[in-house]
């Protein structure tokens, strides 16, 4: 909002003219979510802790969990709410990315919401039906890569697909890239779904990633830069390092509270829509196999589920002590702050791996 009122007024006072900088709302998109996040952050969790939005522990779970039973969960309304807030404030809503991206922030966080509203309250520990909430995902990911694919400045290598450290397209998928695009945005929503077991471990990881996404949309944005680089050029990409700024931000604050020990927890409302926001953007610049490398803390907490899913099921035996794989460390005598830093390390070296191949030759 402030971009389209204040713009305008740049043949009058000059300075204003910072508002069509994408750097300068993207540093200010991601402190006014952070501000929102601190400030506003107690008064959510005191009133979801009133509603009796409380964190189920399971009783097959490490015993140190049992302790967070009755935490506030639905936490991710405070990390969503501010990045909305901050990106209706910071963000150019003429972008067709944009609007796709909130819109498709706001059902997932909603799908995510029924989720942790029919665990909380109706006591269903099981949440909405597994199938039911995979529909949704797919439906919703479905819309965002039909807009993706028929948007009016699609370029013309939309459907190919790139690989890091290889400066050309390896394959045109055609309308198979679709497919392929739904699948990277449910992967990661459930992907970080999943590493949502620990204090403080996705929403640390989600930063690593967001940031790497942030320069990568920044970049990819760019005609000139896109060309030097040797990356493929999204024409009105760079507008997403705006909202990817206001997730860094609200991250950032929802940490404050989600450290161990966590004073709330962000749930699915969070883990879904946070996990469907990098896959979105991951599939919009063309950085589909990028984000596996800069998420690979997510592809190998969601391959331990599968793993260990299809090991009991062929053969009665587990690979892992317990699943996600985060859990398999605890209960090899890792302190769960240890887990979290160790993994938010290897996060960190994943993303500065995954920017290191930028131009390569």
């Amino acid at each position: 909002m402030l971009y389209h009122f204040i713009l305008p007024l740049k043949e009058h006072l000059s300075y204003l003219r910072l508002f069509q900088y994408i750097s300068f709302r993207s540093a200010y998109a991601a402190l006014t979510a952070l501000l929102l996040v601190l400030i506003f952050g107690n008064l959510v969790i005191r009133w979801l802790r009133h509603l009796k939005f409380k964190e189920e522990i399971r009783e097959l779970g490490p015993a140190s969990h049992k302790t967070k039973a009755g935490t506030p969960t639905m936490g991710g309304i405070i990390i969503l709410g501010a990045v909305l807030v901050s990106i209706a404030l910071w963000g150019n809503f003429k972008n067709l990315y944009l609007i796709v991206l909130i819109a498709a922030t706001a059902l997932l966080g909603a799908v995510g919401f029924i989720d942790d509203y029919t665990k909380s309250i109706k006591k269903n520990k099981n949440g909405m039906p597994a199938r039911v909430k995979m529909a949704c995902q797919i439906v919703i990911a479905l819309c965002v890569a039909l807009i993706v694919y028929f948007a009016p400045s699609k370029a013309e290598y939309s459907t190919k697909l790139f690989v890091p450290f290889v400066n050309e397209a390896v394959l045109d998928m055609s309308w198979l890239w679709i497919v392929f695009a739904v699948i990277v945005i449910v992967g990661s929503s459930n992907a970080v779904n999943l590493t949502d077991g620990l204090d403080g471990l996705a929403i640390g990881t989600v930063i690593s990633v967001a940031v790497s996404l942030g320069i990568m949309t920044y970049l990819s944005g760019h005609v000139k830069i896109a060309a030097y680089l040797k990356i493929p050029y999204i024409p009105n990409g760079a507008e997403l390092t705006v909202f990817l700024s206001a997730l860094v931000g609200a991250s950032l604050g929802f940490l404050w509270f989600n450290s161990n020990p966590a004073s709330v927890f962000m749930g699915d409302t969070g883990s879904l829509a946070l996990g469907g926001i990098i896959g979105i953007v991951a599939v919009m610049i063309k950085k589909e196999i990028f984000l596996v490398i800069v998420g690979g803390v997510f592809v190998i907490e969601a391959l331990s589920v599968i793993l260990q899913v299809a090991s009991f099921k062929l053969t009665k035996k587990r690979i892992f002590k317990m699943a996600p794989i985060h859990h398999h460390f605890e209960l090899s005598g890792w302190p769960e702050q240890k887990v979290v830093v160790r993994m938010w390390i290897l996060g960190i070296i994943l993303a500065i791996l995954g920017l290191s191949s930028l131009k390569i030759l």
